[in-house]
């Protein structure tokens, strides 16, 4: 049976992509993640791009310096990357695909294709105490490579189910959750704890929270967004209301 808990991470990179717009120091995302704690937020996420096109690494220092909660760290499988994190040592790194060109991330990372590499890569993160996190497609294959390579958590991507449910195709939207139910289930069978998150909303939270599996959500931009029309605390109570009355 799987822990009734169900925490919800709040990304906060796009309050840094809103201060990019002008260049400036407002609305500082440090701020942001203060004030997302204090409404209750479990943990605080942040993605630093290779390309720094939200969060910097100012932002990095000052998130380290400024939580209590945990810090989940998303990031490239790359050198510099693995350097950063090193030297800061989150509670949590989460190990996420990136291109530049892309708006936001697309899809999960290919672990299978890459198991030695991330093997050896993500080896010294966990010997620094870091909680090592693989984002991947609700797929039997990423899974199993992800255990085998000594990842502790998943987090599994919703991107699909949350875009065919803002676009009414419930053939597809039922398709995608009957996987992730599946594969959430899959990926507990093997000792590794469930995350989940992409896309998120109110209207479609409820189905992945209610995965009995699922330890984690993480939301950000939408969450952000509505922040700009509720307020941070409302928005973030909204959600969590929203959680713990679908896992009953």
């Amino acid at each position: 049976m799987a822990d009734s808990l169900l925490r919800l991470g709040v990304n906060i990179d796009h309050v840094a992509t809103v201060r990019n717009a002008r260049g400036g120091a407002y609305p500082d995302p440090i701020r942001a993640a203060k004030m997302a704690e204090e409404a209750g937020a479990d943990g605080i996420t942040a993605h630093l791009r290779e390309d720094r096109r939200h969060i910097t690494d100012a932002d990095i220092d000052g998130l380290m310096e400024a939580l209590t909660v945990p810090l989940n760290f998303e990031m490239a499988a790359t050198d510099e990357m693995q350097k950063i994190t090193l030297r800061h040592k989150p509670h949590a790194v989460c190990i996420v695909p990136e291109k530049r060109e892309e708006r936001t991330t697309e899809g999960g990372l290919e672990v299978a294709r890459e198991e030695n590499r991330l093997a050896h890569y993500i080896a010294p993160l966990r010997d620094a105490g870091c909680r090592v996190s693989i984002f991947i497609a609700a797929d039997r294959k990423q899974i199993e490579a992800a255990h085998r390579i000594g990842a502790e958590v998943i987090e599994l991507h919703t991107g699909a189910y949350c875009d065919a449910h803002a676009e009414g195709d419930i053939e597809t939207r039922d398709r995608e959750l009957e996987s992730l139910r599946d594969m959430s289930a899959f990926a507990h069978s093997l000792g590794l704890e469930v995350h989940a998150g992409h896309g998120l909303t109110y209207d479609c939270v409820q189905p992945i929270a209610a995965l009995p599996q699922v330890r984690e959500l993480n939301i950000g931009h939408f969450l952000i967004g509505e922040a700009i029309f509720r307020g941070m605390t409302p928005a973030i109570a909204e959600m969590r209301r929203l959680m713990y009355a679908a896992r009953g």
